[in-house]
């Protein structure tokens, strides 16, 4: 599907390092293949530890968000310790940890072994801000949306076979998927020892690290006073707490719906994954030539809009035909909202900052995905199985409105 061509811009920085590019492209399809393999038994791990299905949605909304608190704990200090002592280290460290915290869920036992389970994986999951540090330290500035379109392809590779093969795996025991995405995590970390090449010189390293680089919320309010960033990334994070929510609700409300097994709930979650190598590999390229990378962040977040309403419609009606057209339009939104907002992100820094910014936009989704799966969960059970589809539909309008006049954010960012 994609070429790996080596060229000196005109600008004259270096050509792609192409045994660093295999290697995170082969990276981010691991971690993609690795989470999502987990996806559709989730619901079905909790179920021996609770006494409704009200109890059981809430749980695995409660699960997703100390998840995602563990991220935005981490984040930020994983970043600025990547601008510090390279990426390397750091990513392999991370690997580990994701493994360990895969088996331990695997291992269940208990409530309480489950949440264990997901703050090490959390802790760990917070390398995604130095998963994009590394590839902006690889890639030309000019360029990095297009690369960072191919890490939304590749991870979305990983993503559409992850939840099949967890659905398949589910028949022979609901921890299997878990033990299968340790595998699958530790299979990444060898090839890392092996094959991963530091991508940040220690030239364009940070001199020194405090105590403050590695506090989540003085990160936080770090990126946010960025005038560049802050309405983009204010707008993000209103899309990213109904996302974080339809994550988190996404397996509970196709069984309370549709009543489908993990077989089906898997194939569901790939249709993400689907999405973002179909828009990878033939739309965004198309785009990248017409439209600025504003315009493609607004046409995401309006296809998600389209999403939810559909999404919405198939609950009221129990229409399963909506849920699947809305789950193609969404994963449409989100497969080109991602790779051209983190390409503004990365093009508004320079390489010594890239940790820290892209920890900081990490923490900011978290916080959304802490925030998300609490309030989606609270309405799945007091309003019923359409409002958190309807809570997309509002607070992403609310993002849009927040953008303002956009190309002027947009020649902010590229200025």
């Amino acid at each position: 599907m994609f070429t790996f061509k080596l060229r000196k811009e005109e600008n004259h920085e270096a050509a792609i390092d192409r045994k660093a590019l295999i290697f995170g492209l082969m990276m981010v399809f691991l971690c993609g293949l690795g989470f999502s393999i987990i996806t559709p038994v989730i619901p079905f791990l909790v179920a021996p530890y609770v006494k409704s299905p009200e109890e059981q949605a809430i749980m695995v909304t409660l699960l997703t968000s100390v998840y995602a608190a563990c991220v935005f704990l981490a984040a930020p200090g994983l970043g600025a310790l990547s601008d510090r002592y390279g990426r390397r280290p750091l990513l392999l460290a991370c690997l580990l940890g994701s493994a360990a915290g895969y088996i331990v869920f695997g291992i269940g036992g208990a409530l309480w072994v489950l949440f264990a389970g997901r703050i090490i994986e959390g802790i760990t999951g917070g390398s995604i801000s130095t998963i994009f540090a590394y590839f902006a330290d690889i890639t030309p500035r000019e360029q990095r949306t297009k690369y960072f379109g191919w890490v939304s392809a590749v991870t979305g590779t990983g993503f559409a076979i992850g939840p099949a093969i967890g659905g398949l795996l589910a028949r022979f025991g609901y921890s299997v998927p878990m033990f299968f995405g340790a595998a699958i995590t530790l299979l990444n970390f060898g090839f890392g020892i092996f094959f991963m090449p530091e991508s940040l010189h220690k030239g364009l390293r940070s001199e020194i690290i405090s105590l403050a680089s590695l506090n989540p919320l003085k990160q936080l309010m770090n990126v946010l006073s960025m005038k560049k960033l802050k309405r983009l990334l204010i707008s993000a994070f209103l899309l990213w707490i109904p996302n974080g929510s339809l994550q988190a609700v996404f397996s509970q409300f196709i069984i309370d719906t549709f009543h489908w097994q993990p077989v089906i709930i898997g194939l569901m979650f790939s249709i993400i994954g689907i999405q973002d190598i179909i828009s990878q590999g033939f739309i965004m390229p198309r785009l990248l030539k017409k439209c600025s990378d504003m315009q493609i962040v607004i046409l995401g977040m309006s296809s998600e809009i389209l999403g939810y309403c559909l999404i919405a419609v198939s609950a009221l009606f129990s229409f399963y035909p909506f849920f699947i057209l809305g789950m193609f339009v969404f994963g449409f939104g989100d497969s080109i909202f991602g790779p051209s907002f983190n390409g503004m992100i990365s093009k508004s820094v320079e390489s010594s900052e890239q940790g820290r910014v892209q920890g900081g936009s990490q923490a900011i989704q978290s916080l959304a995905r802490i925030a998300g799966p609490v309030i989606g969960g609270q309405l799945y059970v007091l309003l019923g199985h359409v409002s958190p589809a309807l809570m997309g539909v509002v607070l992403i309008t609310g993002a849009l409105l927040v953008l303002g006049r956009k190309e002027r954010v947009y020649n902010h960012l590229t200025t």
